[in-house]
């Protein structure tokens, strides 16, 4: 599995309420272990709300479980933020936190260019595996790191279930809860 992978939950995650619908993006995968983010669930905060000293209000979207109180993020914006870790060629996640407050502050930081959440997902070793045998995720790519950045969230999960197709296209147009049809 590459970093830069999505992994799109399958209804087989229903009842787990972090995963339900979850589009995630892989941004490290190592034999000890797995971490991504949640990229399609943004949350009723902006980023001046929870970080003292930022004036942007930045959506913020809910990353994962693990660390739900610390702040992470994907960015295009590669070198001009130092120490941020490549997760493809032109994508990246974290880096100096005071360089992004200053390319804010500046006006040259593009929101379409950087995404912030709060929490990531992890799996232990072997577990991230383990649940892609099982089928409660399926892999998916996109064209582009903008692409990923800019894409609407409020249906990205139904989108990338009538791309894989088959008998995930009828999920594609399924209410939230199949219960409620």
């Amino acid at each position: 599995m590459n970093t830069g992978t999505l992994l799109v939950a399958t209804p087989s995650v229903m009842g787990d309420v972090n995963f339900h619908r979850a589009v995630v993006l892989l941004v490290n995968h190592k034999d000890s272990g797995s971490i991504g983010f949640i990229i399609n669930k943004k949350i009723e905060y902006t980023l001046d709300e929870v970080m003292d000293g930022v004036q942007s209000k930045q959506p913020l979207y809910f990353g994962g479980p693990v660390e739900p109180d610390n702040l992470f993020y994907i960015h295009t914006l590669g070198n001009q933020i130092s120490n941020s870790i490549p997760i493809t060629e032109s994508l990246y996640w974290n880096g100096d936190f005071e360089q992004v407050i200053q390319l804010m502050d500046a006006g040259k930081l593009n929101p379409d260019h950087i995404r912030f959440f709060l929490g990531y997902s992890g799996w232990s070793e072997g577990q991230l595996e383990a649940e892609l045998e099982d089928k409660s995720w399926e892999p998916f790519s996109v064209k582009s790191p903008l692409e990923l950045i800019k894409m609407p969230t409020e249906q990205m999960w139904q989108e990338c279930m009538a791309t894989l197709g088959g008998s995930y296209l009828l999920w594609s147009n399924a209410p939230d809860n199949p219960s409620f049809n």
